[in-house]
């Protein structure tokens, strides 16, 4: 195994090096037994979907902030849809490269049609979440959150789409750990069936 400053020889696959390799090979070899390689792939797969979690959320919340306010089903539809293939380009990339770098004896083409297939189901199940709970969720929680808001903004007044954006956010992240979970285990089953334990 060669090492270079940015990547990592596997067989005859290459992973993307980064500082967090260190400490990840460390807690899986310490606490993963004989499941070290599995502990730190679902590590590294965490990081990579948490990563995913803040473009996604940012790119959300820029969308909102700009292009497409929740003013509507069509709006909140779209900007979570924008969002979720964001995040979803950028995991492909970084599952393909650094979580399952030894995944290669299938083509690029067909990982990226059963990692698309997994994510549309996903985006599916959580778009629709979304755009059913959105509007409830926000009109339920505005009353909590408005107290705790005020403690950093004692002037603010919620504009009319307030509760629209607030429940849009937590109905998001309520559907991204969903998503979450179905996405690393139909992938470690399916996309990535084909490394070693």
């Amino acid at each position: 195994m060669s090492r270079s400053a940015n990547t990592l020889e596997t067989g005859t696959a290459r992973r993307i090096r980064t500082p967090l390799d260190g400490p990840i090979d460390r807690i899986a070899e310490r606490f993963g037994g004989a499941r070290a390689k599995d502990l730190g792939r679902f590590l590294r797969f965490a990081i990579v979907g948490t990563t995913g979690a803040l473009i996604d959320l940012g790119t959300l919340i820029f969308l909102q902030a700009t292009i497409l306010p929740p003013t509507s089903d069509l709006n909140v539809t779209l900007a979570t849809s924008i969002a979720f293939t964001c995040a979803v380009l950028s995991n492909f990339v970084w599952n393909r490269f650094w979580v399952y770098p030894d995944s290669r004896s299938r083509s690029i083409r067909r990982q990226v049609a059963q990692f698309t297939l997994i994510s549309i189901t996903g985006w599916a199940a959580r778009t629709t979440w979304v755009t059913l709970a959105y509007a409830p969720v926000g009109h339920a929680l505005m009353p909590t959150a408005l107290p705790i808001i005020r403690l950093f903004s004692p002037e603010y007044a919620p504009t009319g789409t307030a509760e629209e954006k607030l429940g849009t956010l937590v109905a998001q992240l309520i559907g991204m750990v969903v998503v979450m979970l179905w996405n690393f285990f139909a992938n470690r089953l399916w996309t990535y069936n084909d490394v070693e334990s």
